[in-house]
């Protein structure tokens, strides 16, 4: 059984890391941005709330993003585990997770952080907006995304590292290189 958190700034490439990490441990991949985009397609109650803070440009709540993981993570496939992308973004979240899982008598395994300097994020996301025409990520726009998660997210990774599950991978270089190191670390972690 694997309970895992991925995590990472913009641009390490903690999306595609996800991916091969879920299917190489036969878990589900969980991403809060995919769960925001099914429960606004399928109109759901949740996906009603979430939609009108999306409009706007808002972040979506902590208490909805909640109730979209739990009711998520009642789904059959996250009986076995499931790694985590995009929650928890705030130290109330982290607070969330450890009662969705104490109420399912389980606890989170480890926590995986991938490192990557900011020129080097820079110089990726620079390029991915350039392939995909995103016009609106600019040099300062992702400078100040780059500012925001380490603001957001330092509590959460220093939670999480004083309670000695949080594992740090170099998030540069081959994509190949980034999946054997992080999958070599988390079975490390996971055998201990």
């Amino acid at each position: 059984m694997a309970r895992l958190i991925i995590m990472g700034p913009p641009g390490s490439g903690k999306g595609t890391q996800a991916e091969h990490i879920a299917r190489h441990f036969g878990i589900p991949a969980i991403s809060t941005g995919e769960l925001f985009r099914t429960h606004v397609r399928d109109k759901t109650e949740l996906g009603t709330e979430a939609s009108g803070y999306m409009d706007r440009g808002d972040f979506v709540p902590d208490h909805v993003t909640t109730a979209m993981l739990r009711v998520r993570l009642e789904e059959d496939d996250a009986a076995t585990g499931f790694l985590l992308d995009g929650y928890p973004r705030t130290v109330i979240q982290i607070g969330a997770l450890d009662e969705i899982l104490a109420d399912r008598q389980q606890t989170l395994e480890v926590v995986l952080e991938l490192n990557a300097s900011d020129d080097e994020l820079l110089s990726r996301m620079l390029r991915r907006a350039q392939e995909q025409g995103r016009a609106d990520d600019t040099e300062p726009v992702i400078q100040r995304r780059l500012e925001l998660y380490r603001d957001q997210t330092q509590p959460v990774l220093t939670a999480y590292s004083n309670r000695g599950i949080l594992l740090s991978v170099d998030g540069t270089g081959e994509r190949q290189t980034i999946t054997k190191a992080a999958i070599a670390a988390l079975e490390q972690a996971l055998a201990v």
